[in-house]
Parts: C-alpha cells; sequence; structure tokens
C-alpha cells in the first residue's frame, strides 16, 4: 500500500460512542474467549493487590491500575485476531488469541519493551513519591479509615503524574499497534501517524484517552469487571482505528 494513502481521517465524539457499541457486540459474540484471555490479567492483578495488602500499602494501588494504561497496548493483538475472524464472519477460537501474538511484528515488540521501561520508571517514580509523602505509615485495604491528608496528596500528585506520562503513551502507540499489526507501515512512520491521528482529532481522542483511563483503572480496582471491560476497550480501540485508518484497494 502506497503510505502517502494513510492519512488519518477525522473523528468526531460520535465515533467513540460507535466504537463502544461495536466492542460490546464483538464482546458477546466472542464472550468465552474474551474473557478467558482478560482473566489472565485479572489473575494477575489479585495477585498484586494481595501483594499490596500484605505490605501495607494500599495507596499504591492507583500507581499500579493507572500503569497499566502503559503496557494495554502491548496485548492487543489477541482482540485485533479475534476482531478480523469475527469480520470474516467465523466463530473465534482460543487459538486466534496466539495467532494473534504470531503475527506481531518485531517492531510491535520494540514498542511494547519501551512502554514495559516507562512503566517500570513510572513505578518506581511513584514509590519513591510514595516513601516521601507517606513513608512507614501502614495502610491496609481492609481498612474502612479515611486516608490521611499526606495519602490524598500522594494520589494526586501521582494521578497528575501518570496522567502525563499515560497520554504521552497513548499519543505514540495508540493507532501505531495496529498500523504495526497490519503491516501497513514501518516503526518510525506507525509512531508519527499515531501521533498526527491523535492531535488532528485531540477533542475526541482526549475523551477517548479520559475513558480508556477511568474504565481500566476502574475495572481494575473492582476486579470482576475487568474481564468484561478490558476486551470491550480493546475491541473499540480496534474499531477506531478502522475508521480513522480504514483499509482502501489501490
Amino acid at each position: 500500500m502506497n503510505n502517502d494513502l494513510l492519512v488519518p481521517h477525522r473523528l468526531s465524539v460520535s465515533s467513540i460512542g460507535r466504537a463502544i457499541s461495536r466492542g460490546w457486540a464483538l464482546f458477546l459474540i466472542s464472550r468465552p474467549v474474551s474473557v478467558a484471555y482478560a482473566m489472565l490479567f485479572a489473575v494477575f492483578g489479585l495477585l498484586i493487590f494481595i501483594g499490596i495488602e500484605h505490605a501495607s500499602v494500599a495507596p499504591m494501588i492507583l500507581p499500579m491500575a493507572g500503569g497499566f494504561m502503559l503496557i494495554g497496548p502491548a496485548l492487543l493483538c489477541g482482540f485485533f485476531s479475534l476482531a478480523d475472524r469475527m469480520a470474516r464472519r467465523e466463530t473465534p477460537r482460543f487459538s486466534d488469541i496466539g495467532a494473534g501474538f504470531r503475527r506481531a511484528t518485531r517492531e510491535i515488540f520494540a514498542l511494547s519493551l519501551v512502554c514495559m521501561l516507562l512503566f517500570m520508571i513510572w513505578m518506581t517514580d511513584a514509590a519513591t513519591l510514595y516513601g516521601f509523602m507517606v513513608g512507614r505509615t501502614p495502610a491496609s485495604l481492609l481498612s474502612f479509615s479515611l486516608p490521611a491528608e499526606n495519602v490524598w496528596s500522594f494520589i494526586a500528585w501521582s494521578s497528575l503524574m501518570g496522567a502525563a506520562l499515560a497520554f504521552v503513551i497513548f499519543t505514540v502507540s495508540a493507532f501505531a499497534v495496529p498500523l504495526l499489526y497490519y503491516r501497513r507501515v514501518g516503526l518510525v512512520q506507525a509512531v508519527v501517524l499515531s501521533v498526527r491521528a491523535v492531535f488532528g482529532n485531540f477533542v475526541p481522542c482526549v475523551l477517548w484517552a479520559l475513558l480508556l483511563g477511568a474504565a481500566t483503572i476502574g475495572s481494575i480496582l473492582m476486579l470482576p469487571l475487568f474481564p468484561i471491560v478490558f476486551p470491550v476497550l480493546a475491541f473499540a480501540s480496534h474499531a477506531l482505528y478502522r475508521e480513522l485508518f480504514p483499509e482502501v484497494a489501490v
């Protein structure tokens, strides 16, 4: 395909509604497979929650939940494969998840590695901030008392730090990952097109990023919702990509 044809289309606020509707429809069709795939990360999240409770550092839950936004794009290949299979009106299968990752290019893994590195930097910064602002004060998930003022300050500042970093990652990877997955461009072009798409559709993309962040963090904090919310958001992201960069026969 001629790369000159890859000019981001325009999105509107209604595009988000259409994408979520599409994501929900695909989730219902692929529910057993999608839930099983998302459950892998839900179980991992539960183990992290148990570790946080054991260490009595409950305020670190929010940075951990928000940090999922940094590594989430790397996990979408399985859902792209499921979406493609359903687009062909074929029954989604568990093997499609593995097929999606086998299709992933080296550029996707390189971008994923960068996301993981930024996640580690973010968690290190959040832990440092926690040490300065909260210190060694025990904080349990099972405590029903209101957090102290220093805990609220930590939550506020860490949220601001995390939001800035998450938006950078969103801008760079939101549409670069599917562009690479479908082998339409190389890594540099994919990142440039993703940034151009976000800033060219700034209002709907910011709204989508806020919705992604709120829904992801909320579903992680209320973990039983995660196996539903994550697949719906993944399929919705795929639908937005298709609207931004539709396949054109040339």
